[in-house]
């Protein structure tokens, strides 16, 4: 059993060094850390460097021209997690944002978890810039479980606290174009297609502050007619991935 963690960077270098830390510690020696980076102009690379481990690889993520322009941060978190994702070649695996701070036994916990279930989504504390927990639950926030409809039209998951299977990221490749939210996007396949668990072990400290790309609490800034077509837009991309599975359209994966 190999576990492969996938981490997406840019100008991460201010919290790197701990991340990076927390997860090696973790893992075992043929397990894998990939590290796709979006072009970071700070100390990123070098600090991942500095981590002379054969199992880090990194990788520098190839961006399309068309994604550049658009508005969203959110459609280049996503293409640079895929492109971290292309090369796993663990049977579990653990998603990892470049600021946080993970738990010494998340992956003792989850593990067993994916042994029964497609996807795995643990708890977390919230921490601010300086490692002080502000809030001691995320799930605090949200109901749970929830239901496939409900997570498509207020989406729950949270890619730095699940863990997946091989077979779901099969199901999941290549995203859809345009994909904002990678993390939702592998939790409705995995919904769809297999067994999601939702575990109450606070595994991780989510650091929460103004450069995070993801927003775990407060308002969007995103219009109601953006929110309402992106929602439309993802569930009808859903539908189609159902039916490129179920009747073996098209091939699951290009990898």
């Amino acid at each position: 059993m190999k576990i492969s963690v996938c981490m997406a960077t840019f100008n991460g270098g201010k919290y790197l060094r701990k991340q990076i830390y927390s997860i090696l510690k973790q893992l075992s020696v043929n397990d894998e850390l990939i590290i796709s980076d979006d072009g970071s102009t700070d100390e990123t690379i070098e600090i991942i460097k500095s981590f002379i481990d054969c199992r880090v690889l990194l990788l520098h993520h190839v961006k399309d021209n068309n994604l550049e322009k658009v508005k969203h941060s959110h459609y280049l978190v996503s293409s640079n997690f895929e492109n971290a994702l292309k090369h796993v070649k663990g049977d579990f695996i653990f998603l990892s944002d470049q600021d946080d701070i993970w738990v010494d036994n998340k992956v003792e916990v989850m593990v067993p978890y994916l042994r029964k279930y497609s996807l795995v989504m643990s708890n977390c504390f919230v921490i601010n810039d300086d490692d002080v927990i502000v809030r001691e639950s995320f799930f605090s926030l949200c109901k749970l479980p929830r239901g496939l409809l409900l997570n498509i039209s207020k989406p729950i998951y949270h890619g730095c606290c699940i863990a997946f299977t091989k077979k779901v990221l099969e199901e999941a490749l290549p995203f859809p174009k345009k994909l904002i939210l990678h993390d939702s996007w592998l939790g409705v396949v995995a919904e769809s297609f297999g067994k999601v668990k939702f575990i109450d072990d606070q595994l991780m400290f989510y650091r929460r502050h103004n450069e995070n790309a993801s927003a775990l609490e407060g308002k969007s800034t995103n219009s109601t007619l953006f929110k309402i077509r992106y929602r439309v837009v993802f569930f009808f991309q859903l539908i189609k991935k159902i039916f490129q599975i179920k009747f073996q359209i098209l091939p699951v994966t290009k990898q």
